[in-house]
């Protein structure tokens, strides 16, 4: 009895105080940019500046700042650059990789400018990690900068394979190949096709390079042949489970077992529509359709089952990528939310080292075995 009582106040203490939580994916300069929002702000000075603005659905309904992840000790995110190249693809996007390349260096040069002003910092290597997670434990430091590690969704910006070295040069720690549709060297969600020769050439030089290569996105066809012939670490950064919502964004659990047996992490989203079946987009409301946080422990267990342990599953949110509070937990109204996930794992029977897994830890183990 005395052991429970113990258990229960040590998990009472961890869950009361503010978890540290890594991200492992924003979109946060394409919301600088494209949606012209000063992420220095506070959300709701955000929300404030779009007040009668129609040009983009999510408008006044956004979740992120900065500010909002220092509220919720959020002191790492995997931060993303991305271009599509429309070419071959319905969706909108640039009509050159060239295009698509001064893109992404625009939303890199709005990443340096925050570091410049000590909003965030770029880790690139294990010393600059370790460094960084120090000062997140130095309760003495009032304003912290966000660390983030650069990502490509979408690897259509890659002009040729010397520019994937350039990029490496540049700080680029994560790439995926796909995104939504056909692209320069996969067939991503809601297309159907393998990678191809290009593909093949791009696996290649980011096992060599070592960089983390993100199966997010990936069709079934191109994520099955990138299986047979990629041997570098890979992750998922933002993906469900396909066992809730069916349809193929999410991942199968054939998928999923796969992704464990390569020490992956896979990041879970909070995207209405990837959480609950029959989500009717410009329709459907998270009140409607009963989206809470409920339904993101639901894919987080169902992955901890599958492995037998909670080693394989961490925080991807998604949040403002191209959506905001109308396709997102009713529960949720800023990034700084996430810190209810502690006690409702809790709840479920979760330990308090598991739960630290899953805020964070899970990813920077992953990290720290890569760039060893």
């Amino acid at each position: 009895m005395q052991l429970e009582i113990i258990i229960q106040n040590s998990l009472k203490q961890i869950i009361n105080r503010n978890m540290f939580i890594l991200d492992a994916h924003l979109d946060l300069a394409m919301n600088a940019i494209e949606w012209n929002r000063d992420l220095t702000q506070s959300v709701q000075d955000i929300r404030k500046s779009e007040y009668g603005m129609t040009d983009k659905p999510d408008r006044e309904k956004n979740t992120v700042s900065l500010d909002a992840m220092r509220k919720g000790n959020i002191g790492i995110c995997v931060a993303t650059q991305i271009a599509r190249v429309s070419s071959d693809n319905k969706l909108p996007g640039w009509n050159s990789p060239q295009q698509a390349w001064a893109q992404t260096q625009g939303q890199l040069a709005w990443y340096k400018s925050m570091e410049d002003i000590g909003e965030m910092i770029q880790i690139k290597n294990l010393m600059e990690l370790n460094t960084h997670l120090e000062l997140w434990k130095n309760d003495t430091v009032s304003k912290k900068p966000i660390g983030y590690i650069l990502s490509l969704e979408g690897a259509d910006s890659i002009v040729n394979i010397d520019y994937l070295e350039k990029s490496y040069n540049l700080g680029l720690r994560a790439i995926g190949p796909a995104h939504y549709g056909p692209g320069v060297y996969a067939y991503g969600t809601d297309s159907e096709g393998g990678i191809g020769i290009k593909g093949k050439e791009l696996l290649k030089k980011i096992e060599e390079l070592n960089l983390i290569l993100d199966a997010t996105h990936l069709c079934d066809i191109s994520f099955w042949e990138t299986m047979d012939i990629y041997n570098g670490p890979i992750w998922a950064s933002h993906s469900n489970c396909r066992k809730f919502v069916n349809h193929n964004r999410q991942y199968s659990d054939e998928q999923i077992i796969e992704l464990i047996s390569r020490d992956a992490v896979i990041g879970i989203p909070l995207d209405a529509w990837m959480m609950v079946p029959n989500w009717i987009r410009g329709e459907s409301t998270p009140e409607s359709m009963g989206v809470t946080l409920d339904k993101m422990i639901d894919n987080i267990d169902h992955i901890c089952q599958l492995a037998g342990n909670a080693l394989h599953v961490g925080i991807g949110t998604d949040l403002d990528g191209a959506f905001g509070k109308e396709q997102t937990p009713l529960d949720l109204d800023t990034i700084a939310d996430l810190q209810k996930i502690p006690s409702m794992l809790s709840k479920k029977g979760y330990s308090k080292i598991d739960i630290e897994n899953i805020m964070s830890q899970n990813f920077i183990e992953f990290l720290k075995r890569v760039w060893k």
